[in-house]
């Protein structure tokens, strides 16, 4: 054999071996990511799980997402998270509140996302005050009982001091992105809405008239929840997943722009799967930019990890009392040992 001939085999085979060695690593790290499925709701409440997917922090932290699942509200995606279809869920508080107690779903609130993010929109030309809502013609939609729009609707009634049999008997419930459109067709005249889109409306020219900072001191907004049986067997991996929020949020205001580019481009895409098939052509024309996201993150979705416990115990005395689930302890529901809580 020519030394020429040896030379080349010889490359070949080392290259060969290379190769094979960078593949077993590759697979190797592949192997130590743990598979999750998440799971957010259709608004800028979850900026910091949209931050995190866009940003690798999901992975940099040693997780493989295999869903990430986008529902239009609340009890849509508490009904996936029942049904064993994810893993942890960025979520409001209330329909997790729901969930947990009514519908038994076994899970944990671990970290906070946001406070407040809520507010009631309405046409200036019908409402100029909260009053104006028990007027006979004004036409009010809100989301369905037992959502955090709703609650906070029955929280204004009482702090407000309105004829609760007035405003609940003129009640239209519809989600969110109907709720918008129909505000901008003339077929209602107010809605109770979660940003961002009170912060749409205002763009298109109605008015916020309360935000939840004006109906609710220190509410929570939405959490991150996760299932029991994931954080019994592998806590690891809701170690892992708590640090990635944590990054997204601290990034979100370290590079507030950039977050809000992330934000308005993922629910953009998202938004094509979750809007209602008879209203999906017009509520493609409802665009969410982002200077919509970033106004709305600097305004009524004060994004906070933090989480007090009275807070959350006082969401769910205020639920019990509405009727809507039997009282329970606020600790028999979080674990924050991932955060220094308790």
């Amino acid at each position: 054999m020519s030394w020429k001939i040896f030379v080349v085999l010889s490359m070949v085979v080392i290259v060969g071996l290379a190769l094979t060695a960078a593949y077993l690593a590759t697979s190797n790290i592949q192997s130590q990511k743990k598979n999750i499925r998440l799971a957010v709701e259709f608004v800028d409440h979850a900026a910091c799980a949209f931050v995190a997917r866009r940003k690798g922090l999901f992975e940099a932290n040693g997780l493989n997402i295999t869903a990430f699942e986008c529902y239009i509200t609340g009890p849509a995606l508490s009904a996936a998270i029942a049904r064993e279809d994810i893993d942890a869920a960025y979520m409001c508080l209330v329909p997790a509140i729901c969930a947990y107690a009514n519908a038994r779903v076994p899970i944990k609130i671990v970290v906070g996302i946001h406070k407040y993010g809520y507010a009631l929109v309405v046409d200036p030309n019908r409402v100029n005050t909260v009053k104006d809502l028990e007027k006979p013609d004004i036409r009010i939609a809100c989301t369905q009982k037992g959502t955090s729009n709703e609650v906070l609707l029955r929280k204004m009634i009482e702090k407000y001091g309105l004829n609760e049999e007035i405003i609940l008997g003129k009640i239209r419930y519809m989600n969110p992105p109907l709720a918008l459109l129909s505000l901008r067709m003339g077929q209602i005249d107010a809605a109770f809405l979660p940003e961002q889109y009170p912060t749409m409306a205002e763009e298109l020219g109605f008015r916020v008239l309360l935000s939840a900072q004006d109906i609710w001191t220190n509410m929570q907004g939405s959490v991150l929840v996760v299932k029991e049986s994931l954080l019994e067997s592998q806590p690891d991996i809701v170690d892992k997943l708590v640090k990635a929020t944590l990054q997204g949020t601290k990034y979100i205001h370290e590079s507030p722009e950039d977050a809000a580019q992330i934000v308005a481009s993922e629910l953009q895409v998202a938004g094509k799967q979750v809007f209602p098939s008879e209203v999906v052509e017009v509520a493609a024309k409802l665009e969410i930019t982002p200077k919509i996201i970033l106004k709305s993150l600097a305004t009524r979705v004060i994004c906070s990890n933090e989480i007090d416990v009275d807070s959350i115990q006082d969401v769910i005395d205020y639920m019990a009392k509405l009727g809507y689930i039997k009282w329970f302890r606020a600790e028999d529901m979080l674990d924050l040992r991932f955060t220094g809580g308790k």
